[in-house]
C-alpha cells in the first residue's frame, strides 16, 4: 500500500480526507511536497528576501496544517493555499511598512483610465523585463497580477482572497496593468530608441 500511494494520483481533497481520518502524516507530507515550492516562490516574489520567505513558508504550512479541517472545498485547495500565502505575506509587508492598506481601492484619488490595457501587453513582455517591472510596481498591484496571470485565479477567487468586491478587483487589475505597462515603457522603450 505504501508504494502504490506514490504511483497512484490522489486528489488534494482525498489526501486531506485521508489525513483528517487517519492523522497519518504521509498524507500531509504529500500536500507539502506538492505545494511547498510554489508557496516559497510566491513568498520570495512578494517578500524579496530568501530568509523571510523560508520562514513565511514554514509559518504558512503550519497555518495550513492547523486549519486543514476548515478547508470546505468551496474553492480548489490550491486557491485556498494561495489565499493563505498572499494574505500572510501581505500582513508581513504591512507590518514592516507600517502602512495602511496596500490593496486600497484608490478610486477617489486615481485618475480615470481611458482604455483597457490588453492582457497581451503584459504577456508580451520578456520574462526578465517583466520581473523587473513587477519588482518596481507596488506590492499590492504585483500580487493581484500574479494571482490573475501566474496562478490563473478568477476575479471571484481573487475577490474572496483579498476580501474585496469583484468590481474593486477588476478596477485594481486594470490599474495594476496600466502601472506595469507604464513602468515597462518608461524603463525599456527609451532604451530601444
Amino acid at each position: 500500500m505504501e508504494k502504490s500511494l506514490h504511483k497512484i494520483k490522489i486528489s488534494d481533497e482525498e489526501l486531506i480526507r485521508h489525513y483528517l481520518e487517519t492523522q497519518n502524516s504521509k498524507y500531509f507530507e504529500q500536500l507539502y511536497g506538492k505545494y511547498s515550492t510554489k508557496v516559497f516562490s510566491k513568498c520570495i516574489s512578494l517578500l524579496k528576501d530568501e530568509g523571510r520567505a523560508q520562514d513565511a513558508t514554514q509559518d504558512i504550512f503550519l497555518k495550513i496544517f492547523l486549519n486543514l479541517s476548515k478547508f470546505g472545498g468551496k474553492s480548489k485547495f490550491s486557491t485556498w493555499i494561495y489565499s493563505i500565502t498572499y494574505n500572510y505575506c501581505i500582513d508581513l509587508i504591512r507590518k514592516k511598512k507600517k502602512s495602511g492598506n496596500i490593496f486600497s481601492d484608490e478610486i477617489e484619488r486615481a485618475p480615470d483610465l481611458a482604455e483597457e490595457v490588453p492582457d497581451s501587453a503584459l504577456l508580451e513582455m520578456e520574462v526578465k523585463k517583466l520581473k523587473i517591472v513587477l519588482d518596481i510596481i507596488p506590492v499590492g498591484d504585483k500580487a493581484v497580477l500574479l494571482m490573475k496571470y501566474q496562478d490563473d485565479m478568477s476575479i471571484r477567487e481573487i475577490s474572496e482572497t483579498l476580501n474585496k468586491s469583484e468590481s474593486a478587483i477588476k478596477m485594481k487589475l486594470k490599474r495594476a496593468k496600466h502601472k506595469a505597462q507604464k513602468v515597462y515603457e518608461d524603463k525599456f522603450k527609451q532604451n530601444q530608441l
